[in-house]
């Protein structure tokens, strides 16, 4: 079998350039640039560098973040004392009222019933006593049944509900022969001087870095990307569950929260009683949702990054 010649093995091109190209060493299968790696390692150290300096520097957030709801100041619920049936609803949102006007009236048929029935004893009980003014027995009667008249008036007084303020009413949350039980709320007045706020929820285990006058972002439901910087103006100074939670913003909104553990209750005042999006005006309303961001520390994005390093250098603060 004949011995194999270089021009049976390789290509005539790669002969070709190899005669033209006589001063690279020989058996060199492959040329690199050393310009191209000398570059690429720059690259590679500066990106290393620059990605070191941005672990150091770079700052890196944290937020207390929590549901809110939008609250009108100033405004009085009346809610009702007693159960009972509404007989007639006489206020409407928007009218503007005086205090003594009658708002809503309840059915007291059964108590009308029951003040006719000791007024008809009372006369009774006086045509006796006229009849004979030694009737002892008409006479100790007619003490009680007095004191029962009188109950049974206040008791109708109290049926019919009168506004306590000049005002406007804001909002009626009764129709007539709607049974209430005692603590709804019938009636809300709203007086001249009346603005909104933000009641927040944030979780209890932040207290420590809450403060009056913090920073807080505040983004309303629905209106995405739409924030308002606002400042707490007022911090609470105990971390309650949410049973508490939920009484203290009130049986009307209390349900329209999610609220789960320790939380602590946070308030700021909206600028104004309205808000603009997409080039329009829009009225705030009570019980609005939405939802606020308290930054309560900043750190480095090495000390977020690895948490312990924090106790080596003492970084950190809120």
């Amino acid at each position: 079998m004949s011995e194999a010649t270089s021009e049976d093995i390789f290509r005539p091109e790669a002969l070709d350039y190899h005669r033209k190209h006589g001063d690279f060493p020989e058996g060199e299968l492959l040329h690199l640039d050393r310009r191209w790696l000398d570059r690429a390692y720059w690259v590679l150290g500066f990106t290393v560098l620059a990605a070191l300096v941005f672990c150091l520097v770079a700052p890196v957030h944290e937020y207390a973040s929590g549901p809110a709801v939008v609250r009108l100041l100033g405004q009085t619920r009346l809610s009702a004392k007693t159960g009972g049936t509404v007989a007639s609803v006489e206020a409407a949102p928007g009218q503007h009222v005086h205090p003594g006007d009658v708002l809503l009236r309840f059915d007291e048929t059964e108590g009308q019933t029951a003040l006719n029935h000791v007024e008809r004893e009372i006369e009774i009980q006086t045509l006796k006593l006229l009849r004979d003014p030694t009737d002892q027995e008409a006479r100790r009667s007619l003490a009680p049944l007095q004191g029962q008249r009188e109950a049974a008036k206040a008791h109708l007084n109290e049926s019919i509900i009168r506004s306590p303020i000049e005002g406007v009413v804001s909002d009626v949350r009764v129709r007539p022969w709607m049974h209430l039980m005692p603590g709804d709320v019938m009636v809300s007045l709203a007086k001249g001087d009346t603005h909104f706020s933000v009641v927040a929820l944030l979780p209890g285990e932040f207290r420590p870095m809450l403060r009056v006058g913090m920073a807080m972002r505040f983004e309303l439901s629905g209106q995405r990307y739409l924030y308002q910087r606002l400042a707490l103006k007022s911090v609470g100074n105990e971390v309650v569950g949410p049973s508490e939670a939920r009484r203290y913003l009130g049986a009307d909104v209390a349900d329209t929260l999610t609220v789960s553990g320790p939380v602590v209750l946070v308030q700021a005042e909206l600028p104004a009683n309205t808000f603009t999006t997409e080039g329009r005006n829009f009225r705030y309303y009570d019980g609005l949702l939405g939802r606020v961001d308290a930054r309560v520390r900043t750190q480095s994005f090495f000390m977020a990054l690895v948490p312990w390093a924090r106790r080596l250098f003492n970084h950190g603060e809120p």
